[in-house]
């Protein structure tokens, strides 16, 4: 039993859907639970929907949501012969689904909302590609998740109930494995027990296919990407990054913590606790070797550069002069938890306490707001966090010319500095 997972880069077009049956046969003599992203920027575009939806404007939010439509009976029209009609009905049921949410007026939070429309991508990417490798002869079955994972009610980083969910795997998804060996199934999302639907947190169908990972006991995760494997920054900003072949799982946790965008923070945790090996490889070139992720020692790792721009500093300083201590900063921490913020770098003086976040801009407001009865705040934005694991200092230099530094943090493993550019 092994789990794969498909990110919306891999099923963005026809061509790469249809590129996906040479790899499944590879593999035809497993069982495979496949977890699938959304297409290409869908998720994105639902974004769009959902804001236009709880502004009131539903004739935007409506035509944003029929091209959406429109896109995706395109895509299934071009892969499906025979499977289109069953598909065709299976997608409107989904589009139904947010349709009908459109049509009323918000009485709730953003984050529901935003919940139960942007879902709706993984269902309609997993309806199609299940139906078009169904016609290939890679035989499948399709599975809702929400009929399986379980999580609380915290709308956009929901929380797996991993007791429930487990029995609903046992119940539901080991019984299918009977029938045919591939079970296709969606990431990202989860429902409620009152089956509102709710997602993981943004890029979360890693954390979805590690837990499967889990649940099922798999030998093996793989992770399919458009790139050659784990590279040592992100080859967009730096032509020059290298291919990092092995990779523990302490290294990915801290590489995912800083920021890169390799795979989801929350992934690991499952994976590790049953030592259940993670392979990031490339499905535009099987025979790459991509990188191998396990709970081995790794030793003389390459520099790892992750730079994020769009950062804001918050400074909260005392207005009494009393001591920013314990009781403060965890009243601090307890919003960042109800907002839905982790910052990116902290730091504790006497009577202020810095972090800094990505930016946010309503809920960069919110927390400001709350604590100014406590504290004078000020935020600055616009500025960028570099950070470099296994840091050598000629390369933080070079990465830093030509800009401000604010604030910098180094330990003996990891620099971290805050810039504004000076032009």
């Amino acid at each position: 039993m092994q789990v794969f997972k498909f990110g919306g880069a891999s099923v963005s077009t026809t061509e790469r859907i249809r590129a996906l049956v040479p790899i499944f046969h590879q593999f035809r003599d497993q069982q495979l639970l496949v977890v699938i992203s959304a297409m290409g920027k869908t998720t994105n575009a639902l974004e769009k929907v959902a804001h236009a939806f709880y502004d009131v404007n539903r004739d935007a939010a409506l035509q944003l949501f029929q091209e959406i439509k429109q896109q995706h009976l395109q895509t299934a029209g071009d892969l499906l012969n025979t499977g289109y009609a069953a598909c065709e009905e299976q997608l409107t049921n989904f589009f139904t689904e947010v349709e009908w949410l459109l049509h009323d007026q918000p009485v709730q939070s953003f984050d529901y909302y935003y919940d139960q429309i942007v879902c709706i991508g993984e269902l309609l990417s997993t309806a199609i590609v299940s139906a078009f490798l169904n016609e290939a002869g890679i035989l499948n079955q399709w599975l809702d998740v929400r009929d399986v994972l379980r999580t609380d009610d915290n709308f956009r980083d929901a929380n797996i109930d991993w007791e429930y969910s487990a029995l609903k795997v046992n119940q539901v998804v080991n019984p299918l494995f009977s029938k045919t060996s591939i079970v296709l199934t969606q990431g990202f999302i989860g429902s409620t027990d009152e089956n509102e639907s709710t997602t993981l947190g943004r890029e979360g169908s890693d954390y979805s296919a590690a837990v499967f990972a889990n649940l099922l006991d798999a030998s093996a995760q793989t992770i399919w990407k458009d790139v050659a494997g784990v590279m040592n920054a992100d080859p967009k900003c730096f032509p020059d990054a290298q291919l990092i072949s092995t990779l523990n799982y302490t290294e990915v946790i801290e590489m995912a913590y800083y920021g890169a965008q390799v795979i989801h923070p929350k992934t690991i945790k499952p994976l590790q606790n049953k030592s259940i090996p993670l392979q990031v490889k490339c499905f535009l070139d099987t025979s790459l070797p991509g990188t191998l992720i396990h709970n081995k020692p790794v030793k003389d790792l390459p520099p790892i550069i992750v730079w994020k721009e769009n950062q804001v500093l918050l400074q909260f300083k005392s207005k009494d002069f009393s001591f920013v201590g314990e009781q403060p900063v965890a009243q601090l921490y307890q919003t960042f938890a109800h907002l839905s913020l982790r910052p990116n770098m902290t730091q504790n003086g006497a009577i202020s306490f810095t972090c800094v976040l990505d930016d946010n801009p309503e809920k960069m407001d919110e927390l400001a707001h709350s604590a100014a009865g406590q504290f004078e705040v000020t935020v600055e934005k616009g500025l960028s966090l570099l950070t470099i694991r296994h840091f050598i200092p000629e390369l933080f230099e070079k990465l830093s010319a030509g800009k401000k530094l604010v604030l910098k943090q180094e330990t003996t493993e990891t620099v971290q500095g805050l810039f504004r550019s000076e032009t």
